[in-house]
């Protein structure tokens, strides 16, 4: 696809999978519209885009708020017309036993993941076909960011998965939907694995009208040492997975992953299920793995 002169807008746009996106956006001769919660990572990130050569339009957004996201179609619109890419990318993260998730937890997770990638397809999808309408030459892609998490079930990260099973839901039914009624604008979900982009850090933005008056329990606290361990070990960059982004785009490839490898994973829990059986043991390959999270988490109870 030749995206020159086209507009992007980007989600999570300060950092990570975001960021990158942007830059790759830039280098193509893309207009940028970035979109992130976090004010001053927002503003140096659009002078770097900008320095690239793009006319950026840097938007500060909380993706969970419905007209937060209202007035980014409005603005983008304004700026630009119609995006040909929109990137629902915004994302946190949040593990541990799936009781003891409190109501915030789940309001803030789910805000976040579930509702900010719904905003994101309310606002801007209409605004896609419209567009495809008025010119048979449009071409538009939705690509929203779910996990590795949404095509499994991993122990200790309920509310994640959750969250991310529902983005990839979302996304299936979007390809099909959107396959009833244009053959111009096109959906694609990420499923990412463990890459370094600070997802683990996702605690220090969290609003505080969400935040809990209580300490985190002892299996949050493991989740969330796994979880920084893991993603900041990963090999794979943020940088490369933008790219596969754009890959599968160019491609009109529907599912988008970083590690494909762990699709191995996929198939035993889609045997789980068709055969049917009881879900298979996650630290099978890797039983030491799962004893020590049982002694860490039983540990509670002593």
């Amino acid at each position: 696809m030749n995206w020159q002169g086209k507009t992007a807008v980007i989600t999570g746009a300060a950092s990570g999978f975001g960021l990158e996106a942007s830059r790759i956006a830039a280098t193509r001769g893309m207009h940028v519209v970035m979109a992130d919660v976090q004010q001053q990572a927002l503003d140096a990130a659009a002078a770097e885009i900008r320095g690239l050569g793009a006319q950026v339009l840097p938007f500060r957004l909380d993706v969970s708020k419905a007209e937060q996201v209202d007035a980014l179609g409005a603005a983008t619109m304004e700026r630009f017309g119609a995006p040909s890419f929109v990137f629902n990318n915004a994302g946190v993260a949040h593990g541990g036993l799936i009781w003891e998730h409190s109501a915030k937890d789940w309001d803030w997770v789910i805000g976040v993941n579930l509702l900010g990638v719904a905003h994101g397809l309310r606002v801007f999808t209409p605004l896609m076909l419209a567009a495809a309408d008025a010119d048979p030459a449009f071409e538009g892609h939705i690509v929203n960011t779910a996990s590795m998490a949404g095509l499994l079930s991993a122990p200790n990260m309920g509310v994640y998965n959750a969250s991310k099973h529902a983005v990839v839901a979302m996304s299936e039914t979007l390809y099909q939907d959107l396959a009833l009624v244009s053959t111009q604008v096109h959906a694609h979900v990420l499923c990412p694995f463990f890459v370094p982009t600070g997802i683990h850090q996702s605690e220090r933005h969290r609003p505080a009208a969400l935040a809990d008056a209580v300490a985190p329990t002892r299996s949050q606290l493991i989740a969330q040492a796994m979880s920084g361990k893991a993603v900041t070990s990963g090999k794979v960059t943020a940088a490369q997975v933008a790219q596969y982004v754009y890959d599968a785009m160019d491609e009109h490839r529907f599912y988008i992953y970083s590690h494909p490898k762990s699709l191995a994973s996929v198939q035993v829990r889609l045997e789980d299920v068709m055969t049917p059986r009881n879900p298979t043991d996650p630290f099978a390959a890797k039983p030491e793995l799962g004893a020590q999270l049982r002694a860490a988490l039983r540990a509670t109870a002593a």
